[in-house]
């Protein structure tokens, strides 16, 4: 059985829905590639994967060692590149609400590092992370 069902709708643009919960996501092509920019483009999902991904690791290191990042947030931003046009660089920067000691630290960024999203992405593809530490 499919994890999603994705549809074409038309004007450059999808409508996904995750298949167990019912939630659905809609894509729109971005602005600088002829879409509208009205939605989430794909590139857009993928680094937002990509930080979802890394919170959700670290959440379960953090459960596992009793630390708390609740409310730590990602920004993230793609550097797009042409011929052939693809995500070139992901910068991420993260916001933690507390003081961590330096082994709390190394946990989280090794967890983050390992997140199943980053090692399934190209080695090319080259990932800036700011821990903000």
């Amino acid at each position: 059985m499919a994890t999603i069902e994705s549809i074409y709708l038309g004007d450059l643009r999808t409508e996904a829905t995750h298949v167990q919960s019912g939630t659905k996501i809609i894509t729109d092509a971005p602005t600088d590639n002829q879409g509208k920019g009205e939605a989430f483009s794909p590139t857009d999902l993928l680094i937002e994967a990509l930080a979802s991904c890394m919170l959700t690791i670290m959440g379960i290191a953090a459960r596992t060692h009793g630390i708390n990042i609740d409310n730590t947030c990602a920004s993230v931003t793609k550097i797009m590149a042409a011929n052939p046009r693809r995500i070139s660089e992901i910068l991420i920067a993260f916001k933690f609400p507390g003081e961590y000691s330096d082994k709390e630290k190394k946990i989280l960024e090794q967890a983050c590092l390992a997140c199943p999203v980053s090692i399934s992405l190209h080695p090319d593809l080259k990932k800036t992370i700011d821990f903000g530490w």
